[in-house]
């Protein structure tokens, strides 16, 4: 194998500049139009580092549900999920923080670099409530960088053709991979069987 371990290899490799629209795109706050791509999106992957190495978590709720404070300012709900809190636990160590955002339909995906803090106060989860549950946190982040991105990735993935769609059944389903990595203990078929329930009643 050939490893890369100097940017002077890198580049040499990578040596066409970048297009200028890639570069001017870039801006250090939410503009109209990012706007409105934020509020169609009902998806987003958060990254977050922390002591024990980076974490990449997918955050979704209904469309726009990413609130756009001011033009600096994003605000995440934190809703119902598994309890680890990896990301919030690596916010509160170190507030670096990135997110790129999905619009169902559409190639043009969407990032942001910012910080973050979390938020628990009373007033603000409660203006997220939704079906009268509010979330436990919200991660109130500070744009650095804003820009969006082309959309070669989604459209050489086939990502939102419905042939390209995989049949459930012909990957592992998660009740069998929790029994393949716990000897059985946890998971397997009633794992499956019971999860739209458990599911529905732990949405919000």
């Amino acid at each position: 194998m050939t490893e890369i371990r100097s940017l002077e290899a890198l580049e040499a490799i990578y040596n066409t500049a970048p297009a200028p629209a890639s570069m001017v795109k870039a801006a250090d706050h939410i503009t109209p139009d990012y706007r409105a791509l934020i509020e169609a999106s009902p998806f987003v992957a958060l990254a977050t580092i922390g002591p024990e190495g980076l974490d990449c978590s997918p955050r979704g709720d209904r469309p726009g549900f990413v609130r756009i404070a001011d033009p600096k300012t994003l605000i995440l709900p934190d809703r119902r999920g598994n309890n680890r809190i990896d990301s919030l636990r690596n916010v509160v160590r170190d507030p670096r923080v990135a997110l790129l955002f999905l619009i169902p339909g559409s190639g043009t995906t969407f990032r942001v670099n910012g910080r973050a803090v979390i938020s628990a106060d009373p007033a603000l989860l409660d203006s997220f409530m939704i079906d009268g549950k509010a979330p436990r946190t919200a991660m109130v982040i500070t744009v650095e960088e804003a820009y969006f991105q082309c959309a070669r990735a989604i459209v050489r993935s086939g990502l939102w053709k419905p042939e390209s769609h995989v049949d459930p059944n012909s990957i592992p389903s998660p009740g069998a991979m929790l029994a393949a990595v716990t000897a059985g203990e946890v998971g397997g078929e009633a794992y499956d069987r019971e999860w739209p329930e458990r599911a529905a009643k732990t949405m919000w």
